[in-house]
């Protein structure tokens, strides 16, 4: 049984009290700016265990009465098609999933804000999709001189030249699909225009990593490090806390870089007495208040670390980020005195490789292995054939464990098999017959109609969700995507799993 070390009730009770609270402060107009992922935030499922990765819609609906969202988009991100790595899907789809998560908890969407617009083809479509849909949008340009020349930011060459965002609750959310999306930016964009109409408006920021109240070196912390380690991001003791008031708060750098700029602007607009001391103090955080298993958390942390370890390898071996971003978290790995062989998964799928290549038969010469441990802790493997995948194998062998189905049972029968494999070989003209993690859940499905035991295996699918697992490759697409559906936490170790460079 997994560890809780999150309570979700008691952080929603605190959290949702402290954000009135600051509204209050601010003449009960506050716009809040939310960092990381408003829904389906697995990096803080993994590392709290116990945390709802939606626990953040669950606060806003118990704000709904109270509380609006404004989703800021950046245009050149539109533009990139710049991608969100856990759904792969583009930033602009990922504000239409944003928008209809919010609608379906009667959430408030107030409006949609696209970014640093310099008249971008991508974002012009995006807008008019929005637009007939009834959807509310506005462009806010670049300011030049931003974030520095505060007299500029602060003046109608600046924020004034931004249009108004009509508001109605006393607590306006401001997020977006990503960093770099603007949220900061409209949110003092709108402080400056609410002052300018004698509206006491006010800014916090809602980061739910790193926990300002757990130690610097504490592992759910490290974790956020190495979350970020392509950014080069690092924690820090906030040393505007600890000059204000002689207490150790943990922050980031860049919250910290940028708070000096943030005070001038919200000085210039708000005046002196109602300024922050601290980046500390912008927050309203309380996730550390909700730790009630500090074990737990510190070993899911040290999981999560290796993970990213992995993560980042596959990354560079794909040419996708640099050396340094895989040493940085070597070093966090190092600090903890952990390595990738503490993750329980990477030996096994190891060693069904190695048992693969014994074998022999391997697709175009390439062994490959995968590794699951099941929610009772029970370990099982699946190595590559002329039939299916290692993550296929994998997969199936552990949903006969969760139904209680002996190993000589076949999932799939053989005339689904040859049907699918003579479609990829002969149709499509793959160069691999054998079936990926995809086509192995349809091929189930299938079977499932006239095959007791499929059908028994169907039922336990959804028990896989969590589960940790390792691959001795990097998955092809239909593996990744079928993984991705399932919910397991995957790791792979940095081999290609094809020596061709484009297979089909």
């Amino acid at each position: 049984m997994r560890a809780i070390g999150f309570d979700n009730e008691k952080y929603l009770q605190e959290q949702s009290r402290y954000i009135l609270e600051r509204a209050q402060m601010f003449g009960n107009k506050l716009y809040l700016e939310f960092g990381g992922k408003l829904v389906f935030d697995y990096h803080a499922a993994r590392i709290l265990p116990g945390f709802d990765p939606n626990v953040k819609i669950r606060l806003l609906e118990r704000l709904r009465d109270q509380a609006e969202v404004i989703i800021a988009v950046h245009a050149g991100d539109i533009e990139r098609r710049k991608t969100r790595a856990d759904f792969g899907i583009t930033y602009d789809d990922d504000v239409l999933r944003l928008i209809d998560d919010l609608r379906s908890r009667d959430i408030l969407v107030g409006s949609v804000v696209v970014t640093r617009y310099d008249g971008q083809l991508a974002a012009d479509t995006f807008v008019r999709r929005l637009e007939r849909h009834g959807i509310k949008v506005y462009h806010h340009r670049a300011i030049r001189g931003y974030p520095v020349e505060i007299e500029r930011i602060c003046s109608e060459q600046g924020f004034g030249g931004n249009p108004l965002i009509e508001t109605t609750r006393p607590v306006v959310v401001v997020t977006g699909p990503g960093p770099g999306s603007g949220k900061m930016a409209t949110c003092l964009s709108q402080v400056y225009h609410e002052h300018l109409r004698g509206v006491s408006a006010g800014y916090a920021k809602f980061e739910t990593f790193p926990i300002w109240s757990l130690p610097l070196k504490h592992p759910v912390n490290l974790a956020y490090e190495a979350a970020t380690a392509d950014l080069a991001d690092f924690n820090q003791v906030d040393p505007f806390h600890l000059d204000a008031y002689g207490a150790v708060a943990i922050n980031y750098n860049r919250d910290v870089e940028i708070f000096p700029v943030v005070k001038h602007i919200l000085r210039r607009i708000m005046g002196e007495d109602r300024v922050y001391k601290s980046p500390t103090d912008m927050g309203v955080n309380r996730a550390g208040f909700a730790i009630c298993d500090d074990a737990a958390c510190r070993h899911a942390s040290v999981q999560e670390i290796i993970r990213r370890f992995f993560r980042y390898s596959c990354e560079y071996k794909m040419g996708l980020t640099s050396r340094d971003t895989v040493d940085r978290v070597r070093i966090l790995m190092n600090e903890l005195g952990c390595d990738e062989t503490d993750r329980t998964v990477v030996l096994p799928a190891r060693e069904a490789a190695r048992a693969a290549e014994a074998r022999g038969g391997g697709h175009d010469g390439i062994f490959c292995g995968a590794a699951i441990e099941l929610p009772t802790g029970e370990m099982v493997t699946g190595k590559n054939s002329e039939l299916l995948h290692a993550a296929s194998a994998a997969v199936l062998n552990g949903l006969k464990c969760l139904a209680g189905l002996p190993d000589q049972i076949h999932l799939l029968s053989h005339s689904v098999l040859d049907s699918v494999r003579q479609l990829k070989s002969e149709l499509l003209r793959s160069t691999q017959a054998s079936l990926d993690l995809e086509e192995t859940l349809i091929a189930l499905s299938v079977s499932a109609a006239a095959n007791p035991s499929a059908q028994a295996a169907m039922r336990a699918i959804s028990e896989l969700r969590g589960c940790e697992m390792h691959l001795s490759h990097i998955p092809p697409p239909g593996d990744e995507a079928g993984l991705r559906k399932l919910g397991v936490n995957l790791t792979c170790d940095p081999n290609f799993s094809s020596k061709f460079l484009h297979a089909v």
